[in-house]
């Protein structure tokens, strides 16, 4: 049985059904939003969803790693990457916690 996603007009279009907005606001207020997190997270390092969660730079330290196909040691250099943390009500929302016994 195949998944099927949201697709980007499905967004739109829900969205702006939701808001009673035209397709075209709804759309100019996503790419605003994306555009506004791109900023906020090159200059404070944060950009926080509430109820959804942030997006947070994170700087990596330089590390050793192995290469799989030859098993030589290699060096991994520091760098910095973007990751996405759920927030706990959106978690629990989708994935129930377990109840203790």
């Amino acid at each position: 049985m195949a998944v099927t996603r949201m697709t980007q007009t499905q967004l739109m279009r829900s969205l702006a059904e939701a808001c009673e907005v035209p397709n075209k606001t709804a759309r100019l207020f996503l790419d605003s939003l994306a555009t506004m997190a791109v900023s906020e997270v090159k200059k404070n390092g944060v950009f926080v969803m509430p109820g959804l969660g942030r997006l947070v730079r994170v700087d990596r330290k330089a590390r050793m790693g192995r290469n799989p196909a030859t098993g030589e040691t290699i060096k991994i250099p520091a760098k910095k990457v973007v990751k996405f943390r759920v927030a706990k009500a959106a978690k629990d929302a989708i994935v129930p916690p377990k109840k203790a016994k």
